[in-house]
């Protein structure tokens, strides 16, 4: 019998060094956590995908270049004709496309940071150095330091997150235009939250060669779909479909995506009403003591408050589950990020956390 190799002896040091992406459990809490949309599709709407659902041929392998998909994509986003259209199983995945496809020996992939946290996690993922730019204290781009940072290091590709996230914030676009004009990479700008945004890079795709664009439909109220899509130049998007896995859009997801792309005013009606719901939460965040909020172009608010983490216990012993950023960044020191509920998810909430100051201070 050989001496069997233990996980420690084949698994890369730096992927023993990482940390699972955690997920907490959610039964029975009231979930503002994790930026979903709090609202259902109308029935209606519900009835007709559950007709698409019986005939679907799920006995054969989907369409693997999702056509027809696309088609309704170009349309519902109002894609240009000239630009090409590569799909993931989320925006998780197709972050992971380009970092191995660009992961030549010594290449790097920069992000500012605090940003999403995969950028980092999949650049370790993809054995690609990563280079992280502190933003500036109000989460605001540091233009200089990123400049800096792409003589520096000569990023293969850099994301930036607009609106970012977990700050919430839209980076100031004219810095955005600087960096695509500096560097020689690629720069992806993830507008995963760019229904709750009066804001896109989208008109700019023909201006700047290296400029690539992400979405998804997972903040619009189809997160259990896991469909993220790239849009950009086909020279580069041909390229990145060598890196795509066959069939990772399954049958069920084509047909219920495109089915609710037909009933694109129902998305956009949840989604004006996340952002008057936003806006009250951020007028009752603005008025309580000892809390410091930040302006929000995403379905969620970032805030401040002294003893975070114990704050963020608290309102779990009231069934309400946030998400404490508290210590995962030098700059989100005591910080929690709340996503936009429904009205009464949302006055339980804030109710919670007026009963927990005041009982703290």
């Amino acid at each position: 019998m050989p001496n069997f190799y233990s996980p420690e002896d084949i698994i890369r040091p730096e992927i023993l060094a990482l940390s699972a992406y955690h997920v907490p459990p959610a039964t029975g809490m009231i979930k503002l956590d994790a930026m979903e949309n709090p609202y259902p599709l109308p029935s209606a709407l519900r009835d007709e995908i559950a007709q698409l659902t019986l005939n679907a041929p799920v006995n054969r392998y989907p369409d693997a270049s999702a056509a027809t998909l696309k088609a309704t994509l170009r349309q519902a986003l109002g894609i240009a004709d000239d630009m090409d259209i590569l799909l993931g199983n989320g925006s998780d995945e197709i972050i992971q496309i380009i970092a191995m496809a660009v992961a030549k020996p010594g290449a790097v992939l920069m992000s500012a940071e605090p940003a999403f946290v995969m950028f980092r996690m999949i650049a370790t993922f993809a054995n690609i150095q990563y280079a992280g730019v502190p933003l500036r204290k109000d989460f605001s781009l540091d233009l200089d330091a990123m400049l800096a940072a792409i003589a520096q290091h000569r990023p293969a590709v850099i994301f930036l997150a607009y609106p970012n996230n977990p700050t919430g914030n839209l980076f100031d676009p004219a810095a955005i235009e600087s960096i695509l004009q500096t560097t020689s990479g690629i720069v992806v700008v993830d507008e995963a939250y760019h229904a709750f945004a009066d804001a896109s890079f989208i008109d700019k795709l023909s201006q700047y060669p290296n400029l690539l664009l992400m979405r998804t439909l997972s903040k619009s109220g189809l997160a259990g779909l896991r469909l993220g899509l790239l849009i950009g130049r086909s020279e580069w998007l041909k390229q990145l479909e060598k890196v795509r896995l066959p069939y990772n859009i399954g049958i069920m997801t084509q047909l219920i995506a495109e089915k609710v792309l037909h009933h694109t005013t129902v998305l956009s009606q949840q989604a004006e009403a996340i952002k008057s719901e936003r806006t009250k939460m951020n007028t009752f965040l603005g008025t309580m003591r000892g809390v410091e909020v930040y302006p929000s172009d995403a379905n969620f608010i970032l805030f401040r408050v002294n003893a975070a983490s114990q704050i963020f216990q608290a309102l779990k012993q009231h069934n309400i589950l946030i998400k404490n950023l508290d210590g995962s960044h030098p700059l989100l020191e005591n910080c929690l990020r709340v996503t936009v509920g429904t009205p009464d998810e949302n006055s339980q909430f804030c109710a919670a956390l007026r009963t927990i100051l005041s009982e703290t201070v």
